[in-house]
């Protein structure tokens, strides 16, 4: 359903998106992850047609995204980061009004509506402002209003940014209904735990996509990587680590530090046994089973090293 090829982008001397290519199949949820400046919101505003690549192509369901805009256009649905709907309107005025900007009749119009509505939860709040809507609410209104002409492939650019997390619950089991009925589904985050719940993962870095698989598979590539350093000592041991032979980065990890090793992998004992005398504290280093977040830094800080 979505396809990139050699896409890049650039804007002056700078490179937003470099050389990326990746797939998403019809049904799938994949997610962008990524820190900011990554490239991810260029990405998806190439695949909207709002912006054009300097080279590479893109498709959506087989069109070819410059040649096709228009056609593209009915098959998609996208939702920026900042709430663009109109605040003085009511929940059910601006659904009317996108509806009547996708040229939908009130036969069809009116029972997607309420489906709609009810799939939200957001039937008794259909006379509230959208000015007056909670952030939860308002993205769940920005939802309803990208679904009314039924797109093929809904993009979101974070989409729950700033939500509380019931409400960033809520949104994902809306969506999770919806890929169940065969909708295609491209979503940037920033929240490591909305990127479990992604069929596929695409991890971006500086305009590039370093790695991409599923939750499981990018742990599994840094489990090798990974090290648990226990030590009453953390701050100083955090600063000892740094720069040292064979560790590409220490972290905190709630009350001790997890260490990612690079491609040569330290001695674990001469290691700890450096550590305690250098922060006069006993030390211990033990593999541990990596997190995604523990992934993402992981491959970052490798991609870093390799300059």
């Amino acid at each position: 359903m979505i396809r990139l090829a050699g896409v890049s982008r650039q804007f002056g001397a700078l490179t937003a998106v470099n050389n990326l290519s990746f797939e998403v199949g019809r049904g799938e949820v994949f997610g962008l992850l990524g820190p900011d400046g990554a490239g991810k919101t260029t990405t998806l505003r190439m695949l909207c047609g709002l912006l054009d690549p300097t080279t590479g192509q893109l498709s959506i369901d087989g069109l070819n995204v410059a040649a096709h805009l228009d056609q593209v256009k009915d098959r998609i649905g996208y939702m920026a980061q900042r709430f663009g709907l109109y605040v003085d309107l009511t929940v059910e005025e601006n659904m009317k009004f996108y509806s009547d900007l996708f040229g939908l009749d009130r036969a069809t119009r009116d029972p997607l509506m309420e489906k709609l509505l009810a799939m939200t939860r957001m039937a008794e709040f259909r006379s509230r402002p959208a000015g007056k809507l909670s952030g939860g609410m308002k993205q769940k209104l920005a939802l309803m209003c990208t679904l009314l002409h039924k797109p093929a492939v809904l993009m979101l650019d974070e989409p729950t940014n700033g939500v509380d997390p019931l409400s960033r619950r809520d949104f994902w089991k809306i969506l999770n209904s919806l890929v169940e009925d065969g909708l295609t589904v491209l979503v940037t985050t920033a929240y490591l735990d909305e990127a479990e719940r992604c069929g596929r993962l695409g991890l971006m870095y500086a305009g590039r996509l370093i790695r991409t698989g599923t939750p499981d598979e990018l742990r599994a590539a840094v489990r090798p990587l990974c090290y648990k350093v226990e030590t009453p000592a953390r701050r100083e041991a955090h600063a000892w680590l740094q720069g040292k032979p064979g560790v590409i980065g220490a972290e905190p990890a709630g009350a001790s530090l997890h260490l990612y090793s690079g491609a040569a992998t330290p001695d674990l004992n001469e290691l700890a046994v450096s550590l305690s005398l250098a922060t006069g504290a006993p030390a211990s280093i033990a593999a541990v089973e990596p997190t995604l977040e523990d992934a993402f830094i992981a491959l970052i800080r490798m991609e870093e090293s390799r300059g």
